[in-house]
């Protein structure tokens, strides 16, 4: 269950950090590296921590989202991409995962020279056809960001993950004030859609730090997981 937790938390953050531009801020920023840790908690206990890191080298980008629950479990999630103009373009995306001594993998690359986006979970490989857009579950967050300060949030993104490739939608519930081990921030809060009953997954995010989230939730039945900033490093206005 933790690293299950730790998964969702992979991708439910890895979609949120610029969802909303207007309401908050007048000023943008150019995509920037920065480095955000948080307080990982799995049902309502603090289980440990986790970061996200996006860094450059030239037109190459690297984001990375680690997480780790003491000895019991942890995950690696990374997105290599590049960037023309305000368009992300994807490379590939792996997640590696344990909890004790089992270990779980999954990668996605990104092939338009042969119109194809292979992914392959474990021992299970499946090929989709080239969608142009695509995102995968970190990167995702970044075009989100790229759009709002440029032509406007798109109604619907396509994602792939191991199984499918699948058109995701956010929607806008308001303000809030939320305080964090590493100070109070006016957010946006913004909830991702799912078609599951009883699954909710919900943003806050700081316009003060470049719309990165300082919180979120995910709430499935009767379990629950979520994210509390700590600590960053990066643009601010």
């Amino acid at each position: 269950m933790a690293t299950n937790a730790i998964k969702t938390l992979g991708l439910a953050a890895g979609v949120s950090t610029a969802l909303l531009f207007t309401g908050f801020a007048s000023q943008t920023f150019a995509m920037s590296p920065f480095q955000a840790s948080y307080q990982f908690n799995y049902n309502g206990k603090n289980m440990g921590s986790a970061t996200r890191t996006l860094s450059k080298s030239g037109n190459n980008w690297s984001y990375v989202f680690v997480a780790k629950a003491g000895a019991i479990a942890s995950a690696t999630e990374s997105s290599m991409f590049s960037l023309n103009g305000t368009a992300i373009t994807s490379q590939s995306f792996k997640r590696s995962s344990k909890i004790l001594v089992h270990n779980n993998t999954m990668s996605i690359n990104f092939n338009p020279s042969s119109k194809t986006i292979n992914t392959k979970k474990d021992d299970k490989a499946r090929s989709f056809a080239w969608k142009s857009g695509v995102l995968d579950e970190l990167n995702a967050e970044l075009q989100l960001r790229e759009d709002l300060k440029s032509s406007g949030l798109k109604s619907s993104y396509w994602i792939a993950d191991a199984k499918e490739i699948e058109a995701r939608k956010f929607v806008k519930q308001g303000t809030e004030t939320v305080k964090t081990p590493y100070g109070t921030f006016d957010t946006v809060k913004v909830v991702m859609k799912h078609d599951k009953p009883g699954r909710e997954t919900i943003f806050w995010l700081a316009p003060k730090l470049d719309y990165t989230p300082v919180k979120m939730s995910h709430l499935d039945g009767k379990t629950s997981y979520g994210l509390l900033l700590s600590g960053y490093k990066g643009p601010t206005s």
